[in-house]
């Protein structure tokens, strides 16, 4: 029987067929699934992780991105967005739309305290956006890294509901906690924790993992349904620490960051300004009085740092590299330019490593000091399967040029992050920047408004809470328009 020729009818509604006493008295009608409009773009939602505004290369940084210059010169550059500070917080935004206090995500889930704002439980009455796409005939897959449920529900005894399968995504392949080692993760397949596929010795890395399981998913769900939209959520462990990449991926950089942050800063300010992503006026922070200078420092502290960076940025190209594969294959399939892909980071530049980096960055959430001493011990291993490496702090200041300070506080340096927008089809604009002002909390309302959704009321029967983000669409076909998110709030233990 030919697609047009079935009856069809909305479950909760009367049978629209005739149930005769034979087959020939008889008319079959079969309830509607839920359809996409023909149409529909893909969504595939980039989160990178402890990147800061100065360290891509579309934003003027010097780590090489060329997936993401690809993606920038078919999109836009929104150059004052905005995020929390913190990587769950900015999570559980762009996922829902709310702000995040009023999510119960006042900090990373594993500081839950037993106040409302504070216990990392996020209600059912925020919608996630897969939950959304599934009522409008989108498959939902997410890849790598969650960090939105509470420790005490993130075992194998459940309640799984707020694992990534409960809250509206279809398949999962990727870490819950807030970080995993590249080299052996602590994986989880759907609901299921799975020791990790091959070694390192088998040239296993977790980024080549997650870019082979993101092409799975799509490629299964378009074996049986080639015209049916997906939503992908590819969030990268990169570039929180741990610093894992190979070494032909560090060997790249080597003598790159041998002149120092205060360079970096100076190179990636004067790229800033001639690519317009900060105004013509703008003028950079002053030093950070926690970041001696670079003159300043011995031939050790100089040669130990510079490896540091050189590790950071050989992760940032690799990590790009193998999100081009997930894009070389949505372009193979034809449907590239139908695809829109946002791409972000969770906050600025991390100071976890400390003033001198650290070869494991357990010592710091031990409060047991760095050395330098201990980490030249690393020097040729850093990066590799025996450390949990974080870079000096001094990189994160300039990381996030050209403002103060870093993750965790809420100067600009924290919460003014990267964001591309790219959709060829729907976006007439290709390699500009925009400067309206934007939130996290505004991903959500923006991708819904550019697919012709409205938020809906109730989601499984749960009553839904008011989404606090506001669309920027607006602005896609409008540089000149003005900003629709007018006030925002920032607070982060305690900096506000």
């Amino acid at each position: 029987m030919a697609q047009d020729q079935i009856t069809e009818y909305t479950p909760g509604t009367p049978f629209p067929g005739v149930i005769g006493r034979t087959l020939d008295e008889s008319s079959p009608a079969w309830p509607a699934p839920k359809r996409a409009a023909a149409g529909s773009p893909n969504v595939v939602v980039v989160l990178w992780d402890d990147v800061g505004f100065g360290q891509l290369s579309p934003f003027g940084g010097l780590c090489e991105t060329p997936t993401l210059e690809r993606i920038a010169a078919r999109g836009l550059r929104y150059s004052n967005f905005h995020t929390t500070a913190l990587c769950t917080p900015t999570r559980g935004c762009l996922m829902t739309g709310r702000n995040h206090h009023s999510l119960g995500l006042s900090a990373i889930t594993e500081t839950s305290l037993g106040f409302p704002a504070h216990n990392s439980f996020i209600g059912f009455e925020h919608g996630f956006l897969p939950e959304m796409l599934l009522e409008h005939g989108y498959n939902t897959f997410a890849i790598g890294k969650w960090h939105l449920t509470a420790p005490t529900e993130s075992t194998t005894a459940g309640p799984y509901n707020r694992w990534p399968l409960g809250r509206g995504f279809e398949r999962f392949y990727g870490f819950l906690a807030g970080s995993t080692d590249h080299w052996f993760p602590d994986l989880v397949y759907d609901n299921h924790p799975i020791p990790a596929p091959a070694t390192p010795e088998d040239g296993y890395h977790l980024n080549i993992d997650l870019a082979d399981h993101a092409i799975q998913f799509i490629k299964d769900s378009h074996v049986h349904a080639p015209d049916k939209p997906f939503l992908l959520y590819y969030a990268l462990g990169a570039g929180h620490s741990p610093h894992h990449v190979e070494p032909e991926w560090i060997e790249k950089y080597a003598g790159r960051f041998d002149a120092g942050w205060d360079e970096y800063r100076r190179v990636v300010f004067e790229r800033q300004l001639a690519e317009g992503i900060v105004p013509a006026d703008t003028v950079l922070s002053e030093r950070d009085p926690d970041v001696p200078a670079w003159d300043s420092l011995s031939d050790d502290e100089q040669r130990m740092y510079a490896r540091e960076m050189e590790v950071y940025a050989g992760f940032i190209e690799q990590s790009d590299h193998h999100l081009g594969r997930v894009v070389d294959f949505i372009d193979e399939l034809g449907e590239l330019d139908n695809t829109i892909i946002v791409v972000m980071s969770d906050n600025g530049a991390s100071a976890e490593g400390g003033v001198h980096g650290t070869f494991n960055e357990v010592q710091f959430f031990n409060g047991v000091p760095e050395t330098l001493e201990k980490n030249l011990e690393y020097f040729d291993r850093w990066g590799g399967p025996d450390t949990y490496p974080h870079y000096s702090w001094g990189w994160a200041w300039a990381g996030n040029t050209p403002f103060r300070r870093w993750k965790r506080e809420t100067y600009r340096g924290g919460v003014t992050d990267p964001c591309i927008v790219s959709w060829p089809a729907g976006i007439a604009g290709h390699g500009e920047v925009r400067t309206q002002y934007a939130h996290v909390t505004d991903i959500l309302p923006t991708l819904l408004d550019t697919l012709g959704i409205e938020a809906p009321d109730v989601i499984r029967g749960v009553e839904q809470s008011p989404i606090h983000g506001t669309s920027f669409a607006h602005s896609f076909d409008a540089p000149e328009a003005p900003s629709n998110h007018t006030t925002q709030y920032f607070e982060m233990f305690g900096s506000r």
